[in-house]
């Protein structure tokens, strides 16, 4: 049995964040991972016919000096391409430039009226009222900011797709940078001079590797790492948090002075008993991503060459975002600039059950309809990758929840951290992820462990950074 100071569970963004930073304080450390690969939820695969695909939809940008010095590093400065992000939103057989609620000019005279009037009885109750002490969860907060007409065209049906449970179960805390608020002037002028509105969010600005899609930066992170350090295939069975042991399926057991877990709160409590109730896991919300990619051959279409990701309300589809993957890098094809790809997200939880047996056939049905597939007989690949933990979602006292989990295991030597390590869904990009892993060993390794950990704690704090 091996006694490691600080021991690392899951090789996805949190878990090498925790251990660049461990190896270049020269601490002892060993990182854990079940699968033979680095990344997590961002890594990347390559299909049968040679197509490369992300496990949803993944572009770097960043709130970050350090993670873009580690980006920078992990593929060189020739390692990546960087895009002007357009992105749409199609509803009703037209094309909106994303943000939905920044462009109402593009809609029919009917629509842009029940938009505009909705939003001009929010902006009348906001002013008579103030505050927001009626908003309870996630449809009060869009009815308080955007009134009806938006709400029901765009939000509330696009977001039920997103998180797959109705917005009257969610939480409203979370949104900070995820939700363009516009001012009423800015939407008035949008619709009186036609213009587009585009340059809004931290992700205007966004870079993705030339090759190997996003799964090439953690592999590269990962690989930099002493290989002795580092144990592949070795996933963790049981976690003793009284004997600060873990057990893994190798057969291994470890001992640590602190555990660093980035696998699923869920997952921990049940893999460390005696720690939380275990009923609290079965609170804690999430849902299932199913990603559909679609390879054709051929040059990409001309309306969609320059688009990066469309979001879809509409029922008529089951996915609620597809990108153009290829225009990320043509290297994405099996045969670059002869081949193009489109790859699409859909959501599911036990409030919106999807069918596994014919969800490819019905996305394909739902692109041709939308016209983003203009000749099926192109189709030269088609595969569907569903992870079964995609978002956590920001449920209704989620906090409540999981805040005292948090402080349960650090009592016991266990940091959760990541993603899903931490379910807060406000700071679960990449950067933010390694960021977490990052922070909590600057944290330990300080003199009595009292550095704070930014992004955990104040994520408004943090995701205020480059937003200007």
């Amino acid at each position: 049995m091996q006694h490691i100071e600080y021991l690392i569970i899951g090789g996805g963004p949190t878990g090498l964040g925790a251990a660049t930073r461990l190896q270049e304080k020269d601490l002892d450390w060993t990182l854990l991972e079940a699968e033979s690969h680095f990344g997590g939820l961002a890594h990347s695969f390559v299909d049968d016919q040679g197509f490369t695909w992300d496990c949803g939809g993944h572009v770097q940008f960043s709130h970050y000096d350090t993670f873009d010095r580690y980006m920078d590093m992990a593929l060189g400065p020739d390692g990546w391409n960087t895009h002007q992000r357009e992105s749409w939103v199609w509803i009703k057989k037209r094309f909106v430039p994303y943000p939905f609620q920044n462009n109402l000019h593009r809609l029919d005279a009917e629509d842009r009226w029940a938009c505009v009037e909705g939003l001009l009885e929010a902006w009348q109750r906001s002013v008579s009222v103030g505050g927001d002490g009626a908003i309870e969860n996630f449809e009060d907060w869009m009815l308080a900011t955007f009134g009806p007409g938006i709400t029901e065209l765009f939000m509330y049906p696009y977001n039920f797709k997103v998180w797959a449970y109705p917005p009257p179960m969610m939480d409203h805390h979370w949104i900070g940078e995820r939700v363009s608020v516009p001012g009423l002037g800015g939407v008035l002028k949008s619709i009186c001079t036609g213009q587009d509105e585009i340059s809004w969010g931290p992700n205007k600005v966004f870079r993705f590797p030339k090759q190997g899609g996003t799964g090439a930066v953690w592999e590269s992170i990962g690989k930099s790492l002493p290989n002795g350090k580092i144990r592949l295939n070795c996933a963790v069975t049981e976690i003793d948090a009284k004997k600060r042991r873990v057990t893994t399926g190798t057969g291994e057991a470890f001992t640590y002075k602190h555990l660093i877990s980035t696998i699923p709160l869920n997952h921990l409590v049940r893999l460390a008993p005696g720690v939380v109730n275990p009923v609290g896991a079965d609170a804690l919300r999430y849902s299932a991503t199913n990603v559909v990619g679609v390879g054709l051959d051929g040059p990409t279409p001309d309306h969609l060459r320059t688009k990066c990701w469309m979001y879809f309300p509409d029922a008529n589809s089951p996915y609620y975002r597809v990108t153009v993957f290829t225009n990320y890098s043509p290297q994405n094809a099996a045969k670059p600039g002869r081949q193009w790809s489109l790859m699409t997200e859909t959501s599911e939880s036990p409030m919106k059950p999807v069918r596994q047996d014919s969800l490819a056939e019905e996305t394909l049905l739902a692109l041709e309809e939308d016209g983003l597939i203009p000749d099926r007989t192109k189709i030269c690949s088609v595969v569907h990758k569903r992870l079964d933990q995609g978002y956590p979602t920001p449920f209704l006292g989620r906090d409540a929840v999981v805040d005292p989990m948090l402080r349960a295991f650090e009592a016991e030597g266990i940091y959760s951290r990541g993603r899903f390590g931490a379910w807060k869904y406000e700071v679960a990009n990449q950067d933010h992820s390694f960021a977490q892993g990052y922070e909590c060993v600057e944290r330990l390794a300080a003199e009595g462990g009292e550095e704070y950990e930014p992004t955990l704690f104040t994520p408004d704090v943090v995701n205020a950074r480059r937003n200007a």
